[in-house]
C-alpha cells in the first residue's frame, strides 16, 4: 500500500499529498502526518483516497468523540484538536489571499473561537424511511446522499442529541412517515422549535402525536408544506425564538426558517470584532449590505451611528425593521429589500454619502457591490464578513487592484468547528492618494 506525507488539507478537510507530481486527497490524513492509503477513484490530475494507517502521527490528532464520526458528512476534522483546527482554516485563508488575490493582510488577527461541542444551534437534518431499516434521520454521508442514521450528535445542544432516538420513532409512527423528507432544528434563548417538512398533509392523528411529543420534550413543533415562508406553529400559537446580545443591550426575534448563525458564542465574538474594526461613530452614516435581521446592523445603531440595512428577502427586512423599532433604535437603523447581486454603480450612489461600509455575503460572494464602488461611492472603510475564503479573496482582488482599497487586516472566526467551513472578517480601508 502507498504511503504519503500530508502537506495541506483542502476545502473539505482531506490531506493533500503531492506523488509523482500528482495531487493524492487523503480522507482522514492531517497536515504533517505519513499515511498509508488507499486510492479509491482515479483522475489524469489528482487521486481520492483514504487512509488506511497512520504512519506517523500529528501531535494534533485526538480521538473523535461521536460514533458517527467517519461516516457522518457533518463533520470532517473531529481528529484534530479544535485550537489546530482553526490554525489550518488560518492557513486555507491565507492561501486564499495569495492564490487568488495576490495579497497578503498587513496584520493576521487572533482566532475567533467559542465552544467546541454543542454549539450548533441551527441544523437541518435529512429524513429516510427506508423498509428495511427504518426511519433514518441525519446529516448526509460523507461524499454521498445517504443519510448517515444518527442516534445522537456531540455539536447539537445536549438536550437535542438526546432527542434523536425518539424522533425515529416519531416519525416511524405517522401515516405520511414516507413523505416527511427534512427536520429543521432552530435553538432560541428558551424555546426549540423544530420544523417538519411534510410533503402531504399530516392526518388528525399525526397532529396529536406531534403536539404530545411537542409537550412530553418542551419543544415548539412546527410544520412547513412547502417554501420556507409556509412554516407555521402545529397549532397555531408560536411562542416565539430569540436570541440576544448582552454587550451591546439587544434582542433578536426570528422564525426558525430565518437565516441566523448557528453558532450565538461565536457570533458574539465576531460581532465584537467587527465593531472593533468598523468603529462606528455617533453622526456616522453607514451600510450593512446582506444585513439579514440586522445581526451587525443594530449593534452599530447602537453605537450611535446611522445605518442603512439592505437584504435580498422581504420577510427578512420586515424582521429588521420589526428588531430595530423593539430595541428602541427605528430612528437609526433603516432597511430595504433590495438585489444586492444586481448592484450598479447607481444604485450603491443612491444610497446616499457613507462613512463606512460593512459586507455579510453569502457563499457567492459581493462581487456586484464592490464593482459598483466609484467616486460617487467608495467609503473610506470597509469590513467585510465572509464565509467563503475564495469568493473573499476574488473581492477582495478587485478591490485592491482595482477600487484603491488596501487589505489592513484578516482573520478567520471558528463558527462551525470540526468542519471545514471557514469564516473570514476583513478589514479594507481606501489608500489616499
Amino acid at each position: 500500500m502507498p504511503v504519503a506525507t500530508i502537506v495541506s488539507l483542502d476545502h473539505e478537510g482531506r490531506g493533500i499529498a503531492r506523488v509523482g507530481g500528482k495531487a493524492v486527497f487523503i480522507d482522514g490524513a492531517l497536515i504533517g502526518e505519513r499515511v498509508e492509503y488507499e486510492v479509491l477513484r482515479s483522475r489524469p490530475n489528482y487521486d481520492q483516497a483514504e487512509a488506511r494507517r497512520i504512519v506517523h502521527a500529528s501531535a494534533g490528532r485526538v480521538t473523535p468523540p461521536c460514533p458517527h464520526f467517519g461516516v457522518c458528512g457533518g463533520c470532517s476534522l473531529q481528529h484534530l484538536d479544535p485550537l489546530a483546527q482553526a490554525a489550518v482554516k488560518q492557513r486555507v485563508m491565507e492561501d486564499a489571499f495569495v492564490h487568488i488575490a495576490r495579497l497578503k493582510p498587513e496584520i493576521i488577527h487572533a482566532a475567533i473561537t467559542g465552544p467546541a461541542w454543542g454549539y450548533r444551534h441551527r441544523a437541518r437534518l435529512s429524513v429516510r424511511r427506508v423498509p428495511a431499516r427504518g426511519v433514518l434521520i441525519g446529516f448526509h454521508e460523507k461524499h454521498s446522499s445517504h443519510i448517515a442514521d444518527l442516534h445522537t450528535c456531540p455539536v447539537l445542544p445536549a438536550k437535542l442529541s438526546a432527542l434523536l432516538p425518539t424522533l425515529h420513532d416519531l416519525v416511524g409512527e405517522l401515516s405520511i412517515a414516507e413523505r416527511v423528507p427534512q427536520i429543521e432544528i432552530a435553538v432560541g434563548e428558551g424555546v426549540t422549535a423544530l420544523v417538519f417538512r411534510h410533503l402531504l398533509p399530516f392526518s388528525t392523528a399525526d397532529i396529536e402525536r406531534l403536539a404530545r411529543f411537542g409537550e412530553a420534550a418542551g419543544v415548539e413543533i412546527w410544520q412547513q408544506a412547502g417554501m420556507p415562508d409556509s412554516a407555521r406553529p402545529l397549532r397555531g400559537k408560536e411562542q416565539g425564538l430569540t436570541y440576544s446580545l448582552p454587550e451591546f443591550d439587544l434582542g433578536f426575534a426570528y422564525r426558525p426558517t430565518d437565516f441566523t448563525q448557528v453558532n450565538p458564542d461565536a457570533n458574539r465574538l465576531l460581532i465584537r470584532r467587527a465593531l472593533q474594526l468598523l468603529a462606528p461613530q455617533p453622526g456616522e452614516r453607514i451600510a450593512d449590505l446582506f444585513c439579514g435581521l440586522g445581526n451587525f446592523t443594530l449593534p452599530i445603531a447602537r453605537r450611535g451611528a446611522s445605518v442603512i440595512g439592505v437584504e435580498g428577502s422581504d420577510a427578512l427586512v420586515a424582521r429588521a425593521t420589526a428588531n430595530a423599532a423593539a430595541n428602541g433604535l427605528a430612528s437609526r437603523a433603516i432597511f430595504h429589500a433590495v438585489n444586492l447581486f444586481e448592484t450598479t454603480e447607481d444604485s450603491l450612489a443612491a444610497l446616499g454619502h457613507l462613512d463606512k461600509l460593512l459586507l455579510d455575503p453569502p457563499r457567492e460572494g459581493a462581487i456586484a457591490v464592490v464593482k459598483a464602488l466609484s467616486a460617487r461611492q467608495s467609503p473610506p472603510r470597509i469590513v467585510y464578513v465572509s464565509c467563503n475564503p475564495a469568493t473573499l479573496a476574488r473581492d477582495a482582488a478587485v478591490l485592491v487592484h482595482e477600487k484603491g482599497y488596501a487589505l489592513r487586516g484578516a482573520g478567520i472566526a471558528n463558527l462551525f468547528p470540526h468542519t471545514s467551513h471557514v469564516e473570514t472578517i476583513a478589514l479594507f480601508e481606501r489608500v489616499a492618494h
